[in-house]
C-alpha cells in the first residue's frame, strides 16, 4: 500500500509540473494536497471520500464532515479547506459572471469524466454571478434520476435569481435523451412557478465538449 503511494504521488506531482494542475482529476488534486493516506486507507481512496463530501454536503459544515472521515483528522481537514479557500481567492468561481453556456462550461467541465451520471445545479444571483455549484444527485452508469425539489432546494436557500443545470453522459453521447428533454421541460416549468428561471441545460461528455439546449435551439 505504501509502495503504491510512493509510485502514484510523484507521478501526479510530475504531471502538475509538466502539464499543469488542470491535467489532474479532482481526486488526484486532493491526493496531492493530502500527501498521504493511512495504514488502512490509501491516499486516493481518502481523496475520493473527500470529493464526495465536498460535492454533496453543505459548505457551512464542511470542516466537521471532513473530520468525520476515517483517516482525515483536523490537520488534513484544515489543509483541504485552506487549499479550497486559496483557490477561491485567486481563481475562484464565486461571483464569476456567466451569460451563456461557454461561460459556465469551464466551471463544471471537471464533472465530465465521472463514471456515473451526476446532476449539477449552478445558482446565479440577479447579476448572473455564480453563487454556488452543487451536485444534486448521483445516478447509475447511464442514468440519473432527479426531482425538481432536489434541484431547487439550495437555490431557494441561496435566494438565487436563476439557475443553469447540467449533467454528464459517461457514454460520451452528447445528444439528449427523451428523459433529458422531459426533465428539462419539468424543471423549466417549476422554475417559472418559483421565480427562478432555468437559463440552460448542459450535457457533458468525457470525450470533451458539451451540448447546450439553448445553443442547439431547444426551447426552454
Amino acid at each position: 500500500m505504501l509502495e503504491i503511494e510512493r509510485r502514484t504521488k510523484p507521478d501526479m506531482r510530475e504531471r502538475v509540473k509538466q502539464k499543469g494542475a488542470r491535467s489532474l482529476s479532482d481526486c488526484e488534486l486532493l491526493a496531492v494536497a493530502l500527501r498521504t493516506g493511512t495504514r488502512n486507507t490509501p491516499v486516493m481512496s481518502l481523496a475520493q471520500r473527500v470529493v464526495r463530501e465536498l460535492e454533496e454536503g453543505r459548505p457551512e459544515s464542511v470542516f466537521e464532515r471532513l473530520c468525520g472521515i476515517d483517516g482525515m483528522g483536523e490537520g488534513k481537514a484544515s489543509a483541504v479547506i485552506a487549499a479550497l479557500e486559496i483557490g477561491r481567492r485567486f481563481n475562484g468561481t464565486a461571483r464569476q459572471k456567466v451569460s451563456c453556456a461557454k461561460d459556465v462550461f469551464p466551471l463544471i467541465a471537471h464533472f465530465a469524466d465521472r463514471k456515473q451520471e451526476q446532476f449539477i445545479c449552478v445558482s446565479l444571483n440577479g447579476a448572473h454571478e455564480v453563487i454556488g455549484i452543487r451536485v444534486v444527485s448521483v445516478g447509475t452508469v447511464n442514468r440519473t434520476l432527479v426531482h425538481p425539489r432536489e434541484v431547487f432546494a439550495d437555490p431557494l436557500e441561496d435566494r438565487a435569481a436563476a439557475v443553469i443545470v447540467c449533467h454528464n453522459h459517461p457514454s460520451g453521447q452528447l445528444e439528449p435523451s427523451e428523459e433529458d428533454r422531459n426533465i428539462t421541460k419539468r424543471l423549466v416549468e417549476v422554475g417559472e412557478i418559483l421565480g427562478i428561471p432555468v437559463l440552460d441545460h448542459l450535457i457533458l461528455s468525457p470525450h470533451g465538449g458539451y451540448y447546450s439546449f439553448v445553443e442547439s435551439g431547444q426551447e426552454l
